[in-house]
C-alpha cells in the first residue's frame, strides 16, 4: 500500500522481531517487505499454532494485490526478490490462517506460500532485462561497426555510425548523406563539450556540414537530453511523433519514470524541463531527405510513447528500436527486452507484444538500439524476444490477483491529468479525471477524492459507467482555500469499481506556493 495521505499519530512503533504478550498470547512482528518496503506480519501464537497478519504480501490463491507497488528499482527485479524473501519467513511458520489486508482468509497458507515463491522465481527470470546489464555489456556491445577516425564514433555501413566505447553508452545515431548533411535519431547522455568536438572533428574529418533532424525515439529524457543544445548551437531540427509530444514538452504533467527534469540537465543555466518541437510526424508518416526515405510509425515496447525509423540504408531495412530492443543476436540466452517497468505506460499488450509484432513483420536487416547497440542479422533475435512478450504477459496474469491483470500492474488505468498541479490561495483549477475499463463487459466506478485541508473539488465523488474495453475522461475543479497555507498535497483517488472497493490505489499532487 502507499503511503496514508494524511499524517497518522501512533502510539507505539514496531520493529522486525519484536515480540509481546496480548492477552496470554505470543503477538510477533516480523519484516515482510516486498509489496511496500515498510511492510509488517504481524504472527499470533494460539494453541501451538500460528495466525498470520500478512497484509498485501500475498492473496488467496498465491497471488499479489498489486504490482505496481511491488516496483521498487527500474527493471532490476529488488521488490519481486524482497516478496519471495518475505514469503519463505512467513512459510517457515507454518501459520493455521493467514489475514491478509484484501480478500478471503487463507488455511494453512503453507503450500499456496510455497506456490507463490514458484511464481515469483518464474517471474524474475523473465522479468530481469533480456541482455547483459552491468555485467558483460560493455564487451560486445556489437561485431558489425568499426572504429573511425573520430574518437568513439564508429561506422556501422558507409552511410550509418553511432558512437560507443567502454562505460560509455550515450544515444546517438547518425545517417551520412554523400553531401555532408545528417540525420540524426536520438541524441541524449553527452558531456556537451564532448559532443560539440565529436562533431567538429566529423566535420574536418568525415565532411559532415550539417544535422538537419534529430528525433528522439521515445519519451525519456536520456535520448533527447542534448536536443535544445543541438538546436541552439547547430541549427538541428527537432521532430517526434505526435503522440510523444506531451509528455516531452510538459513532463511535469504526468507520473511517468525517467522524464527529462529526472536527469538535471541544465540549459542556458536552467534545468531542462521539457523539449519542444520543430515539426510532429503522424504515425506512418514518411520523410524523403537526401536521397533516403524513412517511415516513422508508432513502436511502443518500453513504454507506450515511442517509435520505429525505418528505412533502407546502404542496402539494408534498417529499423532505429531505441529502448524496445537491444542485446547480442547470436547469444542465445538475450531475449532482447528493455526494463519492464510498468510506470512507463507499458502494458503488455499495449507494448513490448505490440512492439514485437511491429518487428517480426517488417522482418529487418539490421536493428539499431539505443545505448549503443547494433543487432545484426536480428530475426532469430527478434522471435526470441516476441516469445517472450508473451510470456511475461502470462506470468503477471497468473501472479495478479483479479479477473483481468492489468488493474493490479498498470499504475494509471485511474488517473489525473495533469497529475502536478499549481494552485494559488483561493485558485481553482480544471484537471482531467481519466478511468479505463479493461474488461469485455461494462464497468461502473465510483472515485472519491481524499482531498487533505485546504483544497475542495466540485466533483469530490466521481460516478459513472464506462463501455468496455474504453476509457471515460471527465473534467472536473480543484481548488485552494483563500487561507490555504503554502506547501505541497497528496490527493488520494478512492476507488470502488463495479460495487469492490480498491482503496487510495492512486493519487495526485496540488502545490501552493
Amino acid at each position: 500500500m502507499r503511503p496514508p495521505v494524511h499524517p497518522v499519530p501512533l502510539d507505539r512503533a514496531f520493529s522486525r522481531m519484536d515480540t509481546f504478550e496480548w492477552h496470554g498470547r505470543e503477538l510477533r512482528c516480523i519484516e515482510t517487505k516486498g509489496n511496500s518496503p515498510g511492510s509488517m506480519s504481524y504472527m499470533l501464537q494460539s494453541g501451538g499454532r500460528w495466525a498470520a497478519f500478512t497484509g498485501d504480501l500475498m492473496l488467496e490463491g498465491a497471488r499479489l494485490h498489486t504490482w505496481f507497488d511491488s516496483e521498487w528499482d527500474y527493471g532490476f527485479a529488488a521488490g519481486i526478490y524482497a516478496l519471495c524473501s518475505s514469503a519463505g519467513q512467513v512459510e517457515g511458520y507454518d501459520p493455521a490462517w493467514m489475514l491478509p489486508s484484501h480478500g478471503p482468509p487463507i488455511s494453512k497458507g503453507a503450500a499456496q506460500l510455497a506456490e507463490f515463491q514458484r511464481k515469483l522465481r518464474a517471474l524474475e527470470r523473465l522479468y530481469v532485462r533480456g541482455y547483459d546489464v552491468n555485467t558483460f555489456s560493455g564487451a560486445r556491445q556489437d561485431p558489425t561497426s568499426r572504429p573511425t577516425a573520430v574518437p568513439h564514433l564508429w561506422q556501422v555501413s558507409p552511410h550509418l555510425y553511432k558512437f560507443r566505447g567502454p562505460n560509455f553508452y550515450p544515444n546517438f545515431c547518425l545517417v551520412l548523406s554523400d553531401s555532408g548533411h545528417g540525420f540524426a535519431v536520438d541524441c541524449g547522455l553527452f558531456d556537451e563539450k564532448f559532443l560539440d568536438a565529436s562533431i567538429e572533428r566529423m566535420k574536418e574529418q568525415l565532411g559532415l556540414k550539417q544535422i538537419d533532424v534529430m528525433i528522439p525515439t521515445h519519451m525519456h529524457g536520456d535520448h533527447f537530453l542534448q536536443g535544445p543544445h543541438l538546436r541552439k548551437k547547430w541549427g538541428t531540427k527537432l521532430w517526434a511523433l505526435e503522440r510523444m509530444q506531451p509528455m516531452c514538452e510538459h513532463p511535469e504533467r504526468f507520473d511517468y519514470s525517467a522524464s527529462i527534469q529526472a536527469y538535471g540537465q541544465m540549459f542556458d543555466g536552467a534545468p531542462i524541463e521539457g523539449v519542444t518541437f520543430d515539426r510532429l510526424l503522424k504515425d506512418g508518416e514518411t520523410i524523403d531527405w537526401e536521397g533516403f526515405r524513412f517511415r516513422v510509425d508508432w513502436m511502443p515496447g518500453q513504454t507506450e510513447f515511442a517509435l520505429a525509423v525505418r528505412g533502407v540504408i546502404d542496402g539494408k531495412t534498417v529499423v532505429f528500436t531505441g529502448d524496445n530492443i537491444f542485446g547480442d543476436p547470436e547469444d542465445p540466452r538475450h531475449t532482447g527486452h528493455e526494463a519492464v517497468v510498468a510506470h512507463n505506460s507499458s502494458i503488455l499488450e499495449e507494448g513490448y507484444i505490440l512492439g514485437a509484432e511491429y518487428l517480426s513483420r517488417v522482418n529487418p536487416d539490421l536493428l539499431m538500439g539505443g545505448h549503443s547497440y547494433v543487432m545484426d542479422k536480428p530475426a532469430a533475435f527478434i522471435e526470441r524476444y516476441r516469445r517472450w512478450s508473451y510470456e511475461m504477459r502470462d506470468a503477471f496474469r497468473g501472479l495478479i490477483a483479479g479477473d483481468d491483470y492489468r488493474y493490479g500492474y498498470d499504475p494509471f488505468w485511474v488517473r489525473v491529468e495533469p497529475y502536478r498541479l499549481k494552485l494559488k490561495p483561493g485558485e481553482a483549477a480544471p484537471v482531467i479525471l481519466v478511468v479505463r475499463n479493461f474488461r469485455d463487459r461494462w464497468q461502473e466506478h465510483r472515485i472519491a477524492l481524499d482531498l487533505p485541508p485546504g483544497l475542495s473539488s466540485d466533483a469530490p465523488v466521481v460516478e459513472g459507467r464506462i463501455q468496455n474495453g474504453t476509457t471515460h475522461r471527465m473534467q472536473i475543479a480543484v481548488k485552494a482555500a483563500p487561507d490555504a497555507k503554502p506547501g505541497v498535497r497528496i490527493v488520494g483517488l478512492d476507488i470502488t469499481l463495479d460495487g469492490r472497493r480498491y482503496g487510495e490505489l492512486f493519487d495526485f499532487v496540488v502545490e501552493v506556493p
